[in-house]
């Protein structure tokens, strides 16, 4: 039996559009999921949108059931929580958590679903990828107690890296901004914040992800000597220039790349399941809902997707809803 589907494709760089898609029964071990809801991640998938993927990196940009190839036409996307509607009995009926692009229904193999924790509300799910790249990214920084550290850039990543960070015993924790709406964020996150002139200096650590040259540059010159920058940002096709002179080498400072792309050797023996599923029981913080700051419906996304890429929808994590009988 073939049943329908629809799905979110980017048909050219800055145009997208709902297309019917057709789905097969599950074969054993697959499963059919119907989507609750699906998260667009504004840093990585706006650049997406704007056809802004370099050519050396296609490759590497690839989501994990992208179709089709950058620039377009592409369906591309990763924040997918929905129910298992058939497959194993063990699944069916779960929520669950898949890096799958926007579309109302999907089949895929059971092994790339997650268990949404039951304390985890569906519409929090969401977060969980970026969740992810904010775990990763703390094993990457291995940050001590009673640290100075701040995260410059609060966008979704940045704000998912600070909101852990504030669990962490002794630190002193910054989110740094251009924005100050981002200061509600920090203050919902429990930490603090500051504009880029007036942060606190003198950082052990440094996580950056405002994705610009000047937050990279600020980022270095909030180091106190032997600190590290812990580099989260995407720039797509642009280049960065950086003050590698000044007191970079007489103060022995570190930047440091970071990308969830692969676990962490920090955490060698760990899988990419495991890490996901700590950033999902990570989302029982009730706090972590500031960080979905937009919904719509499945339907409105081909109008909303050019204006959250034009900055017109000011978001972190844009949720999408979708129909109960979609």
């Amino acid at each position: 039996m073939i049943r329908a589907a629809r799905a979110f494709w980017l048909s050219s760089p800055g145009r997208g559009e709902l297309r019917d898609v057709e789905l097969p029964d599950p074969a054993e071990g697959e499963v059919l999921v119907r989507t609750l809801y699906s998260g667009v991640s504004r840093g990585t998938e706006t650049l997406v949108f704007r056809g802004g993927v370099p050519q050396s990196q296609y490759t590497a940009m690839r989501a994990p059931f992208q179709e089709g190839d950058f620039p377009g036409p592409v369906k591309y996307g990763y924040l997918n929580v929905g129910v298992v509607e058939e497959g194993p009995a063990d699944l069916v009926g779960r929520t669950v958590f898949c890096l799958y692009p926007h579309q109302t229904r999907y089949v895929v193999p059971a092994a790339a679903v997650t268990p949404v924790p039951e304390h985890v509300p569906a519409s929090r799910a969401v977060l969980a990828g970026t969740v992810e790249t904010a775990v990763n990214a703390l094993w990457d920084a291995a940050p001590l107690i009673g640290d100075r550290i701040a995260v410059v850039g609060g966008g979704m990543v940045g704000c998912s890296v600070a909101a852990l960070l504030a669990r962490f015993p002794g630190v002193r924790v910054q989110l740094v901004d251009a924005d100050p709406a981002r200061a509600k964020v920090a203050e919902a996150l429990g930490v603090d914040f500051a504009a880029p002139a007036d942060a606190l200096g003198e950082c052990d650590l440094v996580v950056h992800a405002s994705a610009t040259e000047q937050g990279l540059a600020r980022s270095l010159e909030l180091l106190a000597a032997e600190g590290t920058v812990i580099e989260l940002s995407w720039y797509g096709d642009r280049r960065v220039a950086l003050p590698l002179g000044e007191a970079f080498h007489s103060r022995r400072l570190t930047i440091r790349s970071s990308q969830v792309g692969t676990v962490s050797p920090a955490r060698a023996g760990r899988t990419y399941a495991d890490r996901l599923a700590l950033a999902l029981d990570l989302l029982a913080d009730p706090a972590l809902d500031a960080l979905v700051t937009g919904e719509c419906a499945f339907e409105e996304l081909p109008d909303v997707l050019p204006r959250l890429a034009s900055g017109e929808i000011p978001a972190l994590c844009h949720r999408v809803r979708y129909a109960e009988d979609a």
